[in-house]
């Protein structure tokens, strides 16, 4: 009986620890402030899970999916969203190809390539389940679309489709040619993805297609996410939200990475920016307990954040959280673009995304 009692006692303090670390690393108990009081422009577009940004031309391409609408089972409108920045209308334009595929886009990035050319680069989950909220859905086809943008003419190029390309998230263009992206997950069960996402193990990666070949260029990263370049420096940067950090690399000629260092950032972090000074700006989820309940559609709101970084070296960065809120305004932020005095503001599931002043943020 005694030894009864103790198997029962240590499975309970195991479970307890098991308990804490999730909360403890998930930032169940960070405290949540509403820091911005500042005026807020609503645009309706449901998903807009991630921008990209011609600041030369003054537009936006938004990537819309409609998650929350998939999950409730309700008629959806998923495409890449055309938004002028240059006239202040806030009026996007759903952009379709002639001869495009079926869209579900996740992470997007464009380069210009000319005057009126753009390169378009577009995660895509093609499902028909309603738990494709994510990459995560077991039964999705996964490919990175690529495309060209003639002032507002969307025209589809190609689909990228490789074996490496198996559970994409985020995806950065290196040029006319090559592209880094990211695989949030690297397990093929439903048991192995809950595992990466409670217990923390590292198992997505990071991938380099030069234009022939997919190479891995870093494994072992905790829900490999956002992804984004910094040409001028010569810097790779990688989000890991379950890691609640940045991981910065090197970038060598041949396209491999050195890895530099870790960057706590105390928050989910998910989609990566750069303003023209080079400072990094994320949309980031401070409490991911919450934003899981979120996306189950088992709590009406979710916190957000945006982070920025001032990154010089390795040993020389500064992390700022600019803006928290309770997730009443717009609920699981996941990218912040800053444009001219305003901060662009896109999230996972709600049915808009906010724009907000940039001189109003803590």
């Amino acid at each position: 009986m005694k030894k009864a009692i103790k198997v029962i006692l240590i499975v309970l303090v195991l479970f307890i620890l098991y308990a804490l670390y999730i909360c403890v690393t998930t930032g169940f108990f960070r405290s949540i402030t509403n820091s911005y009081s500042g005026e807020i422009t609503s645009i309706d577009i449901s998903g807009a899970e991630d921008f990209a940004i011609s600041r030369t031309d003054g537009f936006l391409i938004i990537s819309s999916d409609d998650r929350a609408g998939r999950r409730d089972g309700i008629e959806t409108v998923n495409g890449l969203y055309y938004m002028d920045l240059k006239s202040g209308a806030n009026n996007p334009v759903l952009l379709r190809a002639q001869n495009d595929v079926p869209l579900y886009p996740h992470g997007i990035h464009m380069v210009r390539l000319d005057s009126n050319t753009h390169r378009l680069l577009v995660i895509n989950h093609v499902t028909s389940g309603a738990d494709a909220v994510s990459s995560m859905d077991l039964n999705a086809v996964h490919s990175i679309e690529e495309y060209t943008l003639r002032d507002q003419t969307l025209t589809h190029v190609k689909t990228h489709k490789d074996d490496m390309i198996n559970s994409p998230n985020d995806v950065v263009a290196t040029g006319p040619v090559g592209f880094y992206f990211t695989n949030d997950h690297g397990s093929k069960t439903k048991l192995g993805l809950m595992l990466e996402d409670y217990l923390g193990l590292k198992r997505s990666n990071v991938i380099h297609f030069d234009g022939t070949g997919y190479q891995i260029v870093d494994d072992g990263i905790a829900y490999a996410n956002g992804i984004n370049l910094d040409s001028k420096k010569k810097v790779l940067y990688v989000a890991s939200p379950r890691g609640m950090l940045v991981k910065v690399y090197n970038i060598n000629d041949d396209g491999s990475l050195d890895f530099q260092t870790d960057i706590d950032c105390n928050s989910g972090v998910d989609n990566i920016e750069l303003d023209p000074s080079g400072k990094v700006w994320i949309g980031s989820h401070p409490v991911l307990l919450a934003s899981s309940s979120y996306f189950a559609g088992s709590s009406p709101y979710s916190p957000s954040e945006i982070i920025t970084i001032d990154y010089k070296n390795k040993d020389d960065y500064k992390v700022s959280s600019v803006f928290e809120s309770d997730g009443k305004d717009m609920s699981a932020s996941t990218v912040a673009i800053p444009y001219q005095g305003k901060i662009y503001v896109g999230n996972v599931m709600d049915d808009h995304f906010i724009i907000i002043n940039q001189d109003q943020l803590k």
